[in-house]
Formats: structure tokens, sequence, C-alpha cells
């Protein structure tokens, strides 16, 4: 089947099975690497995107499931996504930088959403996102500082 989809901005055009997962329409056919494969089950986050603003996990959605605008790490921004970049370098947040993108995703989500999280609110809104490296304490508090940086 044919899909237009709204992607980073533009209209992009692909012939896939209804039932791909949106994930390698994304890495595949669009050439946008970014977007990473873990679980391949909505577990570990690697893969989030963000449809209409929403951050949603793209190695299960199928692309026939598409009904929004799509933003991929490639294409992010705004100032919640400069203040959470420069809070993840202050903070040396990536290690191995496998779950990064997936990471950072949920993060300017969140601040978008709520812009002064508390701790207990960073937790849930990044429970989805598994770091094999551990820096969940660095992940909090860059959080913590992209949204001082937002507020000032």
């Amino acid at each position: 089947m044919a899909f237009t989809l709204k992607v980073n901005g533009a209209d992009r055009s692909v012939e896939a099975d209804e039932s791909t997962p949106l994930l390698w329409v994304l890495r595949d056919d669009f050439d946008l690497p970014g977007t990473k494969f873990g679980c391949g089950i909505a577990m570990c986050g690697a893969c989030t995107i963000h449809m209409d603003g929403q951050p949603l996990r793209s190695c299960t959605m199928p692309v026939s499931g598409v009904t929004g605008e799509i933003t991929t790490i490639e294409a992010v921004g705004g100032r919640e996504a400069k203040a959470v970049q420069d809070a993840w370098i202050a903070h040396d947040v990536p290690q191995c930088g496998y779950c990064q993108s997936g990471q950072v995703m949920s993060a300017v989500a969140l601040l978008r959403e709520n812009p002064a999280p508390t701790d207990r609110e960073i937790d849930l809104a990044m429970s989805g996102n598994l770091c094999r490296c551990g820096t969940y304490v660095r992940i909090r508090a860059a959080i913590h500082d992209a949204a001082k940086a937002l507020a000032a």
C-alpha cells in the first residue's frame, strides 16, 4: 500500500505493508537512523518519536496507524529540545548513547507538557525508557536543569 506521512515537516511517501512498524519506515525507507530499535515490544523506549508532539513507541505503531505529524530526533527542536540537549551535555548523561534519542524525545515531550516537573513526575514520564548504562540519576538532574533553564 502507498502511505503519505508528514515526517519532520515534510510529506514523505512510502510503499509498505500496512502492518510495517513505523520504526522501519523511518529507518529503512526515509533514512532517519536516529530512532533506534531496542526491544521491538515498546518496552525500552529506544524507538521513541513524537506524533503530534506526544511521545510514541514507533516499533509497535503500524504505518497504517499513523494519524498525525511525526517528529524524529533528527528534527526535534524548540526551546525545550535545546534546554534538554544542553543539560544532557552538562551532566554527561550519555555513556554508550544507544538509548539517548528515545530519552531526549521523552524528556522534551515532558517539559513541553510540564515545565516544572517533580522527581516523581520525571520518573513517571521517563519510566518507559531503559538505560543499560544506568544514568537515571543524571537524566533526572538534567531534566531539572533543563526546566530551570526554560524558566529563566
